[in-house]
């Protein structure tokens, strides 16, 4: 049995998402991002020349000295950006976001300007961004068009690619970090991560956990039923503990984004006797939606070799398993003290 209610990270895998970081008024009342307060932060290095880059789809984007004031639509690109000491002036659902991140604070008193799926442009605009990151899934995307009609540089990103979704979330991090010279703190950061993925690759080797099999997976009530979306392959998080040395059990199909699945309780009955994982962040959205209570009662549900003895893992609330290289470090954590502990 669950042992904490499972809520839907995404009510739909294209949604957008703005996030903002802490912010100071001048005395002409202009906003200008708060200097991140961590010790960390103090020495980071900034490049001063112009920069020229080519975003996720082939865009051009110009920029006369690196960002300093970013807007940014999308979760894992404010964490980048937090992560590498960049405080960005406008983001959507500040609240989701403190909510489902938890790998870097997003400031009090970040300027919310709406929901992922439908940001206020006028109210991200009045920031006076020098540079709007966004989270696209092709070149003609709807954000994209809208945002074209406002004269401020867009680097549009892509969020997640289930060919190899490791490579793609380092690279749009090296992006935002091009984007606004921060190139050594982020080639830092990423040496941080691949040293940790190493010791977590050593720690599941050296215990009985090696080769175990597995499926992470988000529920959610769905009418009078319980939805299931099993994390298949070229999902982040599935990847990430293949790295460790498990074996992703779910081979059902996914979406070629984010390796994401759809199934019922039966259909996890297939996936033999693999040890489950799950989300331990509640939605408060959906306060309402008990997948926990509705799982429990189901007899096929607790028949299933993992529930019934009792190998189902919910992850540490606030880690954002479609995020950047801090949450992915989190997710490495996360495996490895559920199953050597």
């Amino acid at each position: 049995m669950l042992k904490h209610t499972i809520a839907a990270a995404l009510t739909t895998v294209t949604a957008l998402t703005l996030s903002a970081c802490g912010q100071t008024t001048d005395s002409e009342g202009t906003k200008d991002a708060a200097p991140k307060a961590s010790a960390e932060c103090q020495d980071v290095k900034t490049s001063t020349d112009p920069v020229s880059l080519t975003d996720s789809y082939g865009r051009t984007v110009e920029l006369d000295k690196p960002a300093e004031r970013v807007a940014v639509l999308e979760w894992q690109q404010t964490e980048g950006l937090l992560a590498l000491c960049v405080d960005p002036v406008a983001v959507a659902d500040a609240k989701g976001y403190s909510t489902w991140v938890t790998s870097e604070e997003l400031p009090s008193g970040t300027e919310d300007v709406g929901t992922r799926q439908e940001p206020n442009l006028e109210a991200l605009f009045a920031t006076n961004p020098d540079l709007v990151v966004v989270e696209a899934y092709t070149a003609e995307d709807e954000i994209l068009k809208q945002l074209a009609k406002y004269d401020v540089p867009v680097l549009a990103t892509k969020g997640a690619d289930a060919k190899d979704p490791i490579a793609n979330m380092k690279s749009t991090f090296e992006l935002i970090a091009e984007a606004t010279g921060r190139e050594e703190r982020a080639e830092e950061l990423m040496e941080e991560f691949d040293e940790k993925l190493e010791e977590g690759r050593e720690a599941i080797a050296e215990s009985d956990a090696a080769g175990t099999e597995f499926v992470y997976f988000d529920a959610y009530v769905d009418g009078a039923n319980v939805s299931i979306r099993p994390f298949g392959q070229g999902a982040l998080v599935a990847e990430i503990g293949e790295e460790l040395g498990l074996e992703n059990a779910w081979t059902g199909k996914v979406d070629p984004a984010y390796g994401l699945g759809q199934t019922d309780i039966e259909g996890m009955t297939k996936v033999g006797d693999a040890t489950f994982f799950y989300t331990g962040t509640s939605d408060p959205a959906n306060p309402d939606a008990d997948a926990d209570a509705e799982l429990s009662r189901s007899k096929v549900w607790t028949s299933i070799p993992a529930v019934a003895e009792d190998r189902t893992h919910a992850f540490p609330s606030g880690i954002w398993t479609f995020g950047g290289p801090s949450s992915a470090s989190q997710v490495v954590d996360a495996y490895v003290t559920l199953l050597t502990k």
